[in-house]
């Protein structure tokens, strides 16, 4: 006569979460392996942006007060370089800034959509009116302006999505910096728009 021990159930439920455990096992696997598939077909590339121009056109700083009133008109291209994945702009918010800090009140492009390789251009105004500056800020300023130089940075805050055939994806955030570099032939050494020039077309880094 055999001896039931009682313990039966456990070995088949440790079993069924085995078998489980192997199922979720193999599904990840093959999610991965079809994403990495998908990734090595499309090779998906983030949009190249490029900053054209930038026409400083008022740079006046009020060392009493600390405030700084800037206006700027900036030219910048964007490129798809993706030969199958297309990119929704929804949302584009421009901006100046100098060494970190913002000097213009940001200014929202319209939404696009830009197929594979299609180039396209905004040339927006940046205005920042009596914007409270810091005094350090102020000392780097004037001295950049002796040295006949002024380095600005154009930054781009925006929501984009992918479409990939019919399929398009999520929102991801995108971040990008163009450095614009205008310099003086002259000048009292004085910040002020008068004289500054924007020297050559320049890459700006994007982050998505």
């Amino acid at each position: 006569m055999s001896k039931d021990c009682g313990n039966h159930g456990d070995d088949d439920l440790r079993q069924a979460c085995r078998r489980l455990l192997a199922i979720l096992l193999v599904l990840a696997l093959l999610v991965a392996l079809i994403a990495l598939i998908v990734y090595l077909v499309l090779r998906p590339t983030h949009p190249r942006f490029f900053l054209q121009d930038a026409s400083l056109r008022q740079l006046d700083l009020s060392n009493a007060s600390s405030l700084l009133s800037t206006t700027l008109q900036v030219t910048i291209a964007s490129r798809n370089p993706n030969d199958r994945v297309g990119v929704y702009y929804d949302r584009l918010d421009v901006y100046a800034s100098y060494k970190y800090q913002q000097i213009t009140v940001a200014a929202s492009l319209p939404a696009v959509y830009q197929g594979h390789g299609d180039v396209d251009v905004w040339s927006p105004v940046l205005a920042g009116p009596n914007v409270p500056f810091a005094p350090y800020l102020a000392n780097a300023i004037s001295q950049d302006c002796q040295a006949g130089y002024l380095i600005l940075q154009v930054k781009i805050d925006g929501r984009v999505r992918w479409k990939v055939g019919s399929w398009i994806s999520g929102h991801y955030h995108l971040f990008v910096t163009c450095p614009a570099f205008l310099v003086t032939n002259g000048g009292n050494g004085a910040p002020g728009a008068s004289g500054f020039k924007f020297q050559t077309t320049t890459y700006c880094h994007v982050e998505v």
